[in-house]
Formats: C-alpha cells, sequence, structure tokens
C-alpha cells in the first residue's frame, strides 16, 4: 500500500487516525496542517503525536511537521527531536537544513504542496473514524 498521509490538527484527529491504523495493522502518517509551525510550535506537536501513539507501541507512524519557509522553525522542529521536517526553504539555506538534519537523523521533506501526494485533512471532519477507514482502505 502506498503512503496515505492525514493532515491532523490536534490531538483528537491524531487518536482517532492512530485507533483506526491500529485495528487495520497499516503503517500511518500524521502531518500537521500546512505552515502549522508558526502556530502550533514544535514542541506541542511532538507532545501531541507522543501522547497518541503511547497506546499504540506496535504501530509503524511517520510524523510530519510542516516549518514552510522559516529555517529557525525547522531548526527549532529538529531540536525538539521531530524526525520528519517539511520545509520549503531553498538555496544555502536549505544545505545548511540538510546537513543539520543528517547529524541529527533527520531528514527533510522538502517542495511546496505541487509536489506532494495526496492527504486526507481531517479539519472539521464530523466523523474521522470513518474517513480515515476509507482513506487509508482505499484501493485495498
Amino acid at each position: 500500500m502506498s503512503d496515505r498521509p492525514i493532515i491532523i490538527h490536534c490531538l483528537d484527529d491524531a487518536k482517532a487516525a492512530l485507533a483506526v491504523a491500529g485495528e487495520l495493522d497499516v503503517p500511518v502518517t500524521l502531518r500537521s496542517a500546512p505552515g502549522a509551525a508558526r502556530y502550533l510550535g514544535a514542541q506541542v506537536f511532538r507532545d501531541m503525536i507522543e501522547e497518541a501513539a503511547g497506546s499504540y507501541p506496535h504501530l509503524r507512524i511517520t510524523s510530519v511537521f510542516d516549518c514552510g519557509d522559516d529555517p529557525g522553525l525547522a531548526l527549532g522542529a529538529m531540536r525538539h527531536g521531530l524526525k520528519v521536517i517539511k520545509t520549503s526553504v531553498s538555496g544555502e539555506a536549505l544545505k545548511s537544513l540538510a546537513d543539520i538534519a543528517k547529524q541529527s537523523g533527520a531528514r527533510l521533506d522538502e517542495g511546496g504542496p505541487e509536489g506532494q501526494e495526496p492527504a486526507l485533512d481531517l479539519l472539521d471532519m464530523e466523523d474521522t473514524k470513518t474517513a480515515v477507514r476509507k482513506w487509508l482502505t482505499d484501493g485495498k
């Protein structure tokens, strides 16, 4: 099955996505909303993922934190232990970030939304578990 990322906005979104992925026993990618680093913060996102994942130690979970075009926010995300950082930084700043990411065991998810795979956005969804189940089982 190809990657079917889910954009989460809160702890309840993360818990719902992981509950369904756990029931289906499939790996899952949880993405923050675009530019979430500007308003959410790396520590909050990290803690949200850790709390939601606590009940699913067997589940392979990838979390991706979107730092937009701000290299400082990307650095902060790495300092808080996040391992996949989405960024649209370019040029020398991107080279520096990539080097720091490599040294810290993180990786960069580069580029804008035009090259990104489709994702299920849980914003304002009423029945998140049903939406996640359909999203994760589509194409099986």
